[in-house]
This record gives C-alpha cells, sequence and structure tokens, in this order.
C-alpha cells in the first residue's frame, strides 16, 4: 500500500482517518502519529506479541509515563527508550508494522 514510511507518515499528518486495509498494527502506529492517542491505545491493547508490546510501550512513552512504558518494553523484549527517541522509535514501528 504504501512505498515507503514518508508515504505512510504524511497520510498521518494530512489524512483525518487511516487508510484502509491497514493492519491493526499499522492502524495503531498510523493514529499515535496522527495524535489519536486513545484510538492507538485500544488497538494496541488487544494486539498480541512482541510488536504490540512495543507500540504499547511507545504509547505510554508519549504519555509521560516512564513506569509503564518500561513494563511494556520489558514484555516486547526491547531495551526502555527516552521521551527524546520518540520521532526515530515511530520510524522504527512504522517500519516494523509495514512490513
Amino acid at each position: 500500500m504504501f512505498e515507503d514510511v514518508s508515504a505512510f507518515l504524511e497520510s498521518a499528518r494530512e489524512d483525518s482517518s487511516p487508510p484502509e486495509n491497514l493492519s491493526p498494527e499499522a492502524e495503531a502506529v498510523w493514529h499515535a502519529k496522527a495524535g489519536n492517542w486513545e484510538a492507538s491505545h485500544g488497538i494496541a491493547q488487544d494486539l498480541p506479541g512482541s510488536v504490540g508490546c512495543w507500540i504499547h510501550a511507545h504509547l505510554h512513552l508519549m504519555e509521560g509515563d516512564r513506569g509503564n512504558a518500561s513494563y511494556w518494553y520489558g514484555r516486547a523484549g526491547r531495551p526502555a527508550r527516552a521521551p527524546e527517541d520518540l520521532e526515530d522509535e515511530w520510524l522504527e514501528l512504522a517500519r516494523a508494522a509495514l512490513a
């Protein structure tokens, strides 16, 4: 659907709703970038596996709940990130979700 992550990023910045046919992981990441934290979190809570846990961690880091984020990073098998890493991490998440 997307040729690269930059087109996905632009969609999240410009469109009012996510593109059709996204995986739940990609939809959660899209909503995170679009500023729809609640929608993203609602999807992430139901995602199985390490990518879902990673998205969940990213969301709690976005909201400033580093303790909860650390828990979810642990569940994802990933090292905890810092708030200044949010943009880079979102790009990593988008690549993983779109793969």
